[in-house]
């Protein structure tokens, strides 16, 4: 089915290049071109569509990520090829979804669709609903309207009239009418969501016999009262961090398409400013290769659960579990030195700075009261601030950490340092998607092509001599051929120009005829 599937799509494809030993079967000339499944680079078309295809291929993918794809033991080395493979087979395997849905002829793309998704559910569903769309509209649309119109809401009109928005757009999210994201984004968008769901629910359920067990660690007697207090805070940790990863996931991913838009407008606009140095002029093949990346965020919602559960734990056994067995007292020292840190704030800001310069602004300058105060103030808590340090210097490594941890499936932004960018290797395939994207699907730079195009063809088709040379039959290539000569014979020079070996070719092939 597959097979036949790919070569009636090849069959109807036409090929730009003809060889010469298609002149010998006509209705084959031309024919057997190459099949795209989807092109990331600029379509516009059955977003998402592509999107269901992608959610048809989400739970082959998740049973991938899990590992369980080797039933016996093999060398280390081999695992990379056979993870190769097995991502290839279910490109394979998922091929005729895309292949019928990017085939610019519809009815046959709709027909060879339906038949090869007639007994699949949910996802797949939705797209038999597309391929009988296809089949009732055998029409295509060469233009991008919502290019066309991005193109026209840049003039000054257009945005004075994008100046009035409502209080949705103004304080909520701001969407543009004019753009659409690509199929990539949508199917990326779709997967992660599905990838995630399956994950979680995954991961919410193999502990069940776990957490049906706890119940009973009441029924030892006294000496486990401790052990269940301590079951049931585990309990209650894993259901917080598990809905607070799943949140944070769905969240980022919402953000990274918003980070998407916003990103690839900026671009289109020559402003390059949000990118570091070294990626202002990335290179043309990290650029196109980055497009190949899936994401990762069934992945890194694993690793944010699974630290933040770590995080809870140690919270609650260093905090709550404390608090609850001796109270307050034992983080007394910890409240006063947070307390005396606010104490010396509270105390420059009272005491130590002039009065504000104008009743509207928000802050006093940076102008001393009681100079020499202050130094001695600074003098006498310089040496209880560098205790201070060591707590401040913890302090901050865990809210790094647990920041990098939180943005850590967040690919739109880079959780290095600036400097060290190159290391992020998430951030350096975003870079290449978006550079990708803007140099594809420019509306601007699409629009003049568009125009030049039309432009050219026009002229073409106005001229006299254009049917002549553009047909295939016999006749016109016999014509073609009687002007060619009769040129050559009143400008002899131009024999100079034409190209020798194809000339001798087509004379070899005229004298063994």
């Amino acid at each position: 089915m597959f097979v036949c599937i790919v070569v009636l799509l090849s069959f109807v494809e036409r090929r730009r290049k003809i060889y010469r030993f298609e002149e010998r079967f006509p209705y084959l000339r031309g024919r057997f071109g190459v099949v795209v499944p989807l092109d990331f680079t600029g379509t516009q078309r059955n977003r998402w569509s592509y999107a269901f295809a992608f959610g048809a291929a989400a739970d082959t993918m998740v049973h991938l990520l899990t590992g369980l794809i080797l039933p016996f033991s093999a060398p280390k080395w081999i695992i990379t090829f056979v993870y190769l493979l097995a991502a290839l087979e279910v490109g394979v395997a998922y091929l005729p979804f895309f292949a019928c849905l990017s085939t610019p002829h519809r009815c046959l793309g709709g027909v060879l669709g339906l038949i090869y998704t007639l007994m699949c559910i949910l996802c797949l569903g939705l797209l038999i609903g597309q391929f009988g769309f296809m089949i009732v509209k055998n029409s295509v649309s060469h233009t991008s309207a919502h290019t066309h119109a991005h193109t026209q809401g840049l003039t000054p009109v257009s945005l004075s009239r994008l100046m009035k928005k409502s209080w949705f757009r103004r304080k909520v999210y701001d969407w543009d009418p004019y753009f659409k994201f690509p199929n990539r984004m949508i199917g990326t968008a779709v997967i992660s969501l599905i990838g995630l769901y399956l994950v979680y629910h995954l991961s919410f359920y193999s502990l069940c016999y776990l957490f049906a067990f706890c119940p009973r660690c009441c029924l030892f007697g006294f000496y486990l009262n401790k052990i269940s207090l301590f079951v049931c805070l585990f309990i209650d940790t894993w259901y917080v961090t598990t809905s607070l990863a799943a949140l944070s996931s769905v969240a980022h991913i919402s953000h990274v398409l918003v980070c998407y838009r916003k990103h690839i407008k900026r671009l289109w606009a020559g402003n390059r400013s949000f990118l570091p140095e070294k990626y202002r002029t990335l290179n043309s093949a990290v650029s196109m290769v980055s497009m190949c990346v899936c994401v990762y965020v069934c992945v890194c919602y694993l690793i944010v659960h699974f630290v933040l559960f770590i995080f809870g734990m140690v919270l609650v056994y260093l905090v709550i579990w404390k608090i609850e067995l001796n109270g307050f007292l034992q983080w007394s020292n910890f409240i006063i030195m947070m307390g005396l840190l606010m104490m010396q704030v509270l105390l420059v800001r009272f005491f130590f700075l002039q009065d504000k310069l104008s009743p509207e602004d928000q802050q006093k300058p940076l102008a001393l009261n009681n100079r020499k105060a202050f130094h001695n103030f600074n003098y006498f808590f310089f040496f209880y601030n560098v205790i201070l340090g060591v707590g401040s210097c913890v302090l901050r490594l865990f809210a790094n950490s647990f920041v990098g941890l939180l943005l850590v499936s967040r690919i739109d932004r880079t959780i290095m340092p600036r400097g060290y960018e190159l290391m992020d290797k998430g951030y350096h395939t975003w870079i290449g998607m978006i550079m990708a994207d803007h140099y594809h699907s420019n509306p601007i730079t699409v629009c003049f092509c568009h125009l030049l195009l039309m432009r050219t063809l026009e002229r073409e088709r106005e001229s006299d001599l254009w049917p002549c040379f553009n047909s295939t039959s016999v006749v016109g290539r016999a014509r073609a051929r009687w002007l060619l000569v009769y040129t050559l014979l009143r400008n002899p020079k131009l024999v100079l120009l034409r190209n020798r070996q194809k000339c001798n070719h087509d004379n070899q092939e005229e004298l063994l005829q």
